[in-house]
């Protein structure tokens, strides 16, 4: 379940620009990826579980570099911020996750590729 909402929050933001901050978005979200909804909201006003996000949270910020959604951790702690529109086909998605590994291991030196 959790990689389900995991998905469905991520392309809710990235690719469909909306709001995952807003409390009817995140029902929407958890509604569509299959979540018990009764029990989403019960989560979502537990202060325990904040806290442990928050663990989370600080563990990826200061342990593996992550610095945004999505980013990829490599061996070594190597954090790279990966943001691709539209996703790759199932095919063409691992040659590109094995070009963006080995740009991010070989080349240390590249900091950040941009688009407009």
């Amino acid at each position: 379940m959790f990689d389900a909402f995991h998905m469905s929050l991520l392309k809710t933001r990235h690719e469909e620009s909306q709001d995952i901050s807003d409390v009817a978005v995140l029902t929407r979200v958890a509604e569509g990826s299959g979540l018990d909804i009764d029990q989403f909201h019960k989560d979502f006003i537990d202060r325990q579980l904040l806290a442990r996000l928050a663990e989370d949270h600080i563990y990826a910020a200061e342990t593996l570099h992550v610095f945004g959604t999505p980013t990829l951790v490599f061996p070594e702690q190597q954090a790279v911020f990966l943001k691709m529109a539209p996703p790759p086909s199932s095919e063409e998605a691992v040659a590109a996750f094995g070009e963006v590994r080995k740009i991010t291991e070989d080349r240390q030196q590249i900091r950040e590729i941009k688009r407009p």
